[in-house]
């Protein structure tokens, strides 16, 4: 796998990928019908698409030269000193391989002002809280309303420096 940044032409596999990862990880959580609404809401083409050219931020593929394994998503603040990791998944077949800390690595490689780098992890996906805690991130709060307003959603809340530890 290597790590590049998306096109408009992988906006379909991004979807695909974001789909079956959410599936495979929400559905025991939330039930498939509350899942397929999110991903249908957060994860369809259009806003997808807007995500290309948000000023600011970085939206990354990995990839095979076969199909994509894995996708990351960061918005910076104004400043460009924090950065909001909004997406990071790995297909369920290729978890384990690396990938997740490649995308990582890249995301922050793509803000070098960025001193805090922050995010939210379901509370009952302990599979992403183990990676987020194994790179360094630290758990700074809580959240109702993780990925949108009025969400109802609870997550954690985790956060890195810059550089390790």
């Amino acid at each position: 796998m290597f790590v590049r940044t998306a096109s408009e032409r992988d906006l379909q596999a991004v979807r695909d990928l974001l789909v079956e990862t959410w599936h495979a990880t929400y559905d025991a959580i939330y039930g498939p019908e509350r899942v397929a609404a999110i991903t249908d809401d957060w994860h369809s083409l259009p806003s997808l698409r807007r995500l290309l050219d948000q000023p600011g931020s970085e939206f990354l593929v990995a990839d095979d030269g076969r199909q994509l394994g894995g996708t990351a998503y960061a918005l910076a603040d104004s400043a460009g000193t924090t950065v909001m990791l909004h997406q990071l998944y790995v297909l369920p077949a290729f978890q384990g391989r690396g990938i997740g800390g490649m995308l990582l690595d890249e995301i922050i490689e793509s803000f070098p002002d960025a001193t805090l780098f922050k995010l939210e992890v379901e509370e009952a996906n302990a599979r992403a809280i183990g990676f987020y805690l194994s790179q360094d991130f630290v758990q700074s709060g809580r959240t109702a309303n993780c990925g949108a307003e009025q969400s109802g959603i609870p997550a954690l809340l985790f956060e890195r420096r810059r550089g390790r530890g």
